[in-house]
């Protein structure tokens, strides 16, 4: 049994290419996990703020000094650790925008990205302490990115690699359903995404 985590971006809900390529990655991990729990997070809903002083304050003082004003700051950041610790799988849905992850996703990472709590500096440099979790990424773009000319503008699947490999978690799974907008490939772009699906 695990507990998986699905987190989306695009706002175009059940007509979105990631959402959907990423609801059958679900499906596939539920038939491959009897039993196992899911909770989505949905991003063009539940925006996560982007990081200012307090934030920052909040998170490099000390929990014995922490006033209930650090706390209310670091609110969202808290319960999203909590949610990503609590995880055993991670399923990432995101589209390719401007060759680049939406701000909505890069503003959750930024919040999972806790000195002392996902990651530390240590003597020999930084150490990624979210251990023993899965993620796969479904990636989506109306143009093709993983091969051809196009290969050198896909900067989200090496950033989203590097993060999250950063705080430790380096078994990561890319699918891509891709050519979304392009004539001759859009039609069957979901159904070959979902036939490399494996779990």
């Amino acid at each position: 049994m695990k507990r998986i985590l699905q987190v989306t971006t695009s706002p175009r809900g059940e007509a979105s290419y990631s959402n959907q390529l990423g609801n059958a990655i679900v499906q596939e991990l539920l038939t491959a996990h009897p039993g196992s729990t899911t909770e989505t997070l949905d991003l063009s809903q539940q925006q996560y703020p982007h990081l200012g002083v307090p934030q920052l304050v909040s998170f490099f003082t000390p929990p014995e000094a922490k006033t209930e004003e650090h706390h209310a700051a670091s609110r969202h950041s808290d319960d999203a650790v909590a949610s990503l610790l609590a995880a055993d799988i991670l399923v990432i849905c995101t589209p390719l925008y401007n060759f680049n992850i939406p701000s909505s996703l890069k503003a959750w990472l930024d919040h999972i990205v806790r000195s002392g709590i996902t990651f530390r500096y240590g003597a020999t440099g930084a150490e990624g302490l979210v251990k023993g979790k899965k993620v796969y990424i479904s990636l989506a773009s109306g143009g093709i990115f993983s091969e051809g000319p196009y290969v050198e503008y896909d900067f989200v699947s090496s950033y989203l690699k590097a993060v999250f490999g950063f705080i430790g978690i380096t078994d990561i799974t890319i699918l891509r359903v891709e050519g979304t907008a392009i004539p001759g490939v859009q039609d069957q772009a979901l159904e070959k995404a979902v036939q490399r699906i494996a779990v």
